[in-house]
């Protein structure tokens, strides 16, 4: 069945969205033109080929004009000038869209069950101390200033952290990829990571690809956007703030929960090398060389140096941590949490298997294998 009539415009538009140039996607893809010149007509079958090619949904080239694809919080970049962006790429956008349906979801089923607000969420403004709101994420998550200590190593207390935050009432999906997709991967240097704040259930997502080093201080980098209030996304490149009131302060934040500044002062009179106190504080050294940085104890030359340093070798020994196991890998990408709630809807009649599967992106029997093994 050919298709008469779709928006030609929104095909285009469906062609750069997808992150291509229309010109040589034409080229590469000759149909199109006959299509576009009104020289054939496709089948429908055709039209949903293409728009499954270019991640398009079907329904939006019988569109008059493209739907505005903008986000509702802001979103920072720290290259360039430093700005604040309201469009990201496709990849970041329909990754947002996987984790606001998820939150949508669960909040619902959660005040269904009778949950209250959580009483951290939007305590505190920037007016506040960050070292006030370090000590109080502290204590709601039950830790010592010393709480890594009882970690083996910084990776372990990545892990730990994880646990702790999930068992206060904040999903973490940890994705480097759109859903399940391996072929559409997402760049660290577009997104580290985002945080959806909500009083009921908010949700963090880090960046997988990215190397462990970084992503514990994105995580308490967005503790402390829950903390105040306010949902943000960010690329947090070389470890560092958007030139933004509110980022700044997380940051302080985040940098006094991981690495109380009396503490290092102390440790940095015994000993100054990166590698020593890191094993100390159990976090990276990338850490505790951005505190280092923070309180005035080596330049930003010594800092830039040591991280590129860093994390060239951290990515160059990089390797896969679920070595391979999809059931482990699809563990961390929905969160231990959130798949307990999902298993919890369906068993109980409240969600239906269609959208568990939505909700997943697991289907029929690998969906019913994740969770016998989890």
């Amino acid at each position: 069945m050919v298709v008469d009539y779709y928006n030609k415009d929104i095909l285009l538009w469906g062609i750069e969205r997808a992150g291509h140039r229309s010109e040589e996607f034409l080229v590469k893809e000759s149909y199109l033109s006959d299509w576009l010149h009104d020289i054939k007509l496709p089948t429908v079958k055709q039209l949903e080929t293409v728009a499954k090619k270019i991640h398009l949904p079907f329904g939006y080239l019988f569109l008059d004009t493209p739907p505005k694809e903008t986000l509702n919080f802001p979103f920072f970049r720290t290259e360039g000038n430093q700005t604040t962006v309201k469009n990201v790429s496709l990849n970041v956008y329909e990754t947002i869209q996987i984790i606001e349906n998820r939150q949508i979801w669960l909040k619902e089923y959660l005040l269904q069950n009778g949950n209250i607000p959580l009483p951290f969420v939007g305590k505190f403004k920037t007016s506040n101390k960050p070292v006030d709101v370090a000590r109080d994420i502290r204590s709601i998550l039950n830790l010592s200033e010393l709480w890594a200590n009882r970690c083996d190593t910084w990776e372990d207390a990545l892990n730990f952290l994880t646990d702790v935050i999930e068992s206060v009432g904040i999903i973490i999906s940890y994705n480097g990829v759109v859903g399940n997709s391996n072929k559409r991967k997402i760049p660290v240097n577009e997104c580290r990571g985002f945080v959806l704040v909500d009083n009921i259930v908010p949700f963090m997502f880090i960046n997988n690809s990215d190397a462990k080093a970084a992503q514990i201080f994105t995580i308490a980098h967005e503790l402390a956007h829950i903390w105040i209030g306010q949902s943000a996304g960010f690329d947090f490149r070389n470890m560092s703030p958007a030139n933004d009131d509110k980022e700044i302060f997380c940051d302080s934040v985040a940098a006094e929960f991981l690495i109380p500044a009396e503490l290092l002062k102390n440790q940095w009179r015994k000993n100054q090398d990166f590698q020593v106190l890191n094993r100390f504080f159990k976090v990276s050294p990338i850490v505790v060389a951005r505190r280092a940085l923070d309180l005035g104890f080596i330049n930003k030359a010594a800092f830039f140096k040591f991280y590129n340093e860093y994390i060239r070798n951290e990515f160059h020994k990089k390797k896969d941590a679920s070595g391979g196991n999809f059931y482990f890998t699809m563990k961390k990408r929905i969160s231990p949490t959130f798949a307990a709630y999902v298993d919890n809807g369906v068993r109980s009649g409240r969600l239906l298997y269609k959208d568990a599967y939505k909700l997943t992106g697991m289907h029929g029997d690998t969906f019913s294998e994740f969770f016998k093994r989890i």
